[in-house]
C-alpha cells in the first residue's frame, strides 16, 4: 500500500522519478486511485500523466473522474491528446466527449483517425441513459461458414483491442446477429467445426434505446458477462459488459437515493460540487414541501376552538405528524425498492393494497396498545382523551401505509419516478391526513 502523504512529499520537491518508481508496479485503478488522492495542481497532474508509460496511460485515464480526464486532455498537446482518444475504447471516449466543450471536441476529433471518429459519432448519436449510449462497439464477430481454426485465427488478428473475447457474436452478411459462440466452446472444439454447428442460437439481446435501468436488470435476470445490443433491425451495432452495468447500478441507486431525499440528482460528487451548485439541486423541493406544509397550518388554524378548550391534545400533535411520517416512509421506499428491481408493477396494485393494509392495523394496533398503557399511567389523561389519541393512531398508520405504498406505483404508471414519490413527499401528505382524522375525531367524541 503507497504512503499518500511520502507520495504528496515527492510531489512537492518534484521527484517524480522516485514517484514513477513507486507506480511502476501498480495496477491502472490504482494509479488513478493515487492520481485523485494527490494534491495536485493541474501543472502537476498533467505532469505526473505525461510521466506515465505510454502502454497504460489511456487505462489509467480511463479510470480518472471526468472532470480530472477533461483537465488532462485539454491540457495536453493535440497529438497527445489523439493518442489517449485513440487507446480509449469506443463508449470511453463517447461519455468524455459528451462532457467537453463543442469547440474541444471538434479539435480532437479532427486528430484522430476517421475509424475512431465513426465510432465515437455512431455512439454520440443515441440518446441519453440508453443503451446505444452505453455500448461499445469494440467486439469479436465470426461467420457462420467458419471454422473453429479460422475463428481463432481471426481472434488473434483483432482481438487485443476489444473489449472482450470471451464471448463472440456470429453475424450474417446484413450483419443480423444468428447466434453466440463462447471462447472455451472454440478451445474445446476440433478446428474443423463449423462455427454454425457450435454456436448457441437462442441469443438474448438489448435494443439501442432500452433504458440503460432495463439494461442493468437484463443484466441481473440472465446473469451475463456481456450482451450484444441491436438496432430495429435486429443488426448487431455493438455490445454492453458487466463493468458497465455496474456504473449504471451506480449511477441508477444513486439518482434514486437523492430523489427519495428530496434532491434533485446530481452526477458530481459531493466534495466537488459547489455550494451554488448544491443549493440549486435542493432548494426546489424544499420550496414545495414548504409551500404544501401551510396546509398542514391552515388545519391547525381551522380547529384552534377545539385546541383552546382541550389544551393537552396540543401535545400529541408531533407524535402522529411522526408516526404517521415514518410509516408512509416504510412502505414507500419498500414498493420503490420494489419497482426498481422489477417485482412490482402497477399490476400489483390490490394486492400491494390488501397486505398493507393488513400490515398497517397491525402495526396500528400495536402502537395504540403501547400507547394506551403510557397515556393512562404516565401521562394520567382522562379515558376518553386516551381514546381519542389512540384511535387515531391506528387510523394514521392504516393510511399513512396506504398512501405510502400506493403513490410510487400511481407514479410509475403515469411515467414519473417512483423514488420522487418517497418519504419527504408521502410525509406532507400524511401530515395533513393525520391532523384531519385527529381533529375529527375529537370534535366528534368532545362534542366541540
Amino acid at each position: 500500500m503507497l504512503d499518500i502523504e511520502k507520495m504528496q512529499e515527492y510531489i512537492e520537491h518534484g521527484q517524480y522519478a522516485k514517484i514513477r518508481g513507486e507506480i511502476a508496479e501498480l495496477n491502472e485503478a490504482d494509479i488513478a486511485d493515487l492520481m485523485e488522492s494527490l494534491e495536485l495542481t493541474p501543472a502537476e497532474l498533467i505532469k505526473l500523466f505525461r510521466m506515465l508509460p505510454k502502454a497504460i496511460a489511456a487505462d489509467v485515464f480511463s479510470f480518472l473522474p471526468t472532470d480530472v480526464e477533461q483537465t488532462i486532455i485539454t491540457s495536453l498537446t493535440d497529438r497527445e491528446a489523439a493518442n489517449i482518444i485513440e487507446n480509449l475504447f469506443a463508449d470511453d471516449a463517447a461519455d468524455l466527449m459528451e462532457e467537453m466543450p463543442a469547440n474541444v471536441v471538434k479539435r480532437l476529433l479532427a486528430q484522430t483517425t476517421p475509424e475512431t471518429r465513426r465510432d465515437i459519432n455512431h455512439l454520440l448519436r443515441y440518446p441519453e441513459d440508453s443503451a446505444g449510449s452505453i455500448m461499445t462497439v469494440e467486439f469479436v464477430d465470426l461467420k457462420e461458414n467458419q471454422t473453429v481454426s479460422e475463428a481463432i485465427e481471426r481472434i488473434r488478428r483483432i482481438g487485443l483491442d476489444k473489449e472482450t473475447i470471451n464471448t463472440c457474436y456470429v453475424t450474417d452478411q446484413y450483419r443480423k446477429i444468428r447466434g453466440t459462440i463462447s471462447l472455451r466452446m472454440l478451445l474445446l472444439s476440433a478446428a474443423a467445426d463449423r462455427i454454425g454447428d457450435l454456436m448457441e442460437e437462442n441469443v438474448i439481446t438489448i435494443n439501442t434505446l432500452m433504458d440503460q435501468e432495463e439494461v442493468a436488470h437484463q443484466f441481473q435476470k440472465y446473469d451475463f458477462d456481456a450482451m450484444p445490443v441491436v438496432d430495429s433491425e435486429n443488426r448487431l451495432v455493438g455490445i454492453i459488459t458487466v463493468d458497465d452495468v455496474m456504473d449504471i447500478i451506480e449511477e441508477e441507486a444513486t439518482e434514486d437515493i437523492e430523489k427519495m431525499a428530496a434532491i434533485m440528482p446530481t452526477d458530481k460528487p459531493y466534495m466537488k460540487t459547489s455550494v451554488f451548485e448544491t443549493w440549486k439541486k435542493r432548494i426546489p423541493w424544499l420550496l414545495l414541501l414548504m409551500v404544501s406544509a401551510t396546509f398542514t397550518g391552515g388545519i391547525i388554524t381551522r380547529y384552534e376552538t377545539a385546541l383552546a378548550s382541550y389544551a393537552v391534545l396540543t401535545a400529541y400533535i408531533p407524535m402522529f405528524m411522526d408516526t404517521g411520517g415514518n410509516a408512509g416512509g416504510q412502505s414507500s421506499v419498500t414498493i420503490i425498492r420494489g419497482i426498481s428491481l422489477g417485482e412490482l408493477g402497477i399490476r400489483d396494485m390490490l394486492r400491494v393494497l390488501w397486505k398493507e393494509l393488513r400490515v398497517g392495523v397491525l402495526c396500528g394496533l400495536t402502537l395504540s396498545a403501547v400507547n394506551f398503557v403510557k397515556l393512562l399511567l404516565l401521562d394520567r389523561v382522562a379515558m376518553q382523551v386516551a381514546v381519542i389519541v389512540c384511535s387515531t393512531m391506528v387510523i394514521t398508520v392504516i393510511v399513512a401505509k396506504l398512501v405510502g405504498c400506493s403513490l410510487p406505483l400511481l407514479a410509475k404508471k403515469v411515467g414519473f419516478d417512483p423514488a420522487v414519490m418517497a418519504s419527504p413527499f408521502i410525509t406532507t401528505i400524511v401530515d395533513a391526513v393525520s391532523l384531519l382524522i385527529y381533529f375529527q375525531i375529537a370534535t366528534r367524541m368532545l362534542g366541540i
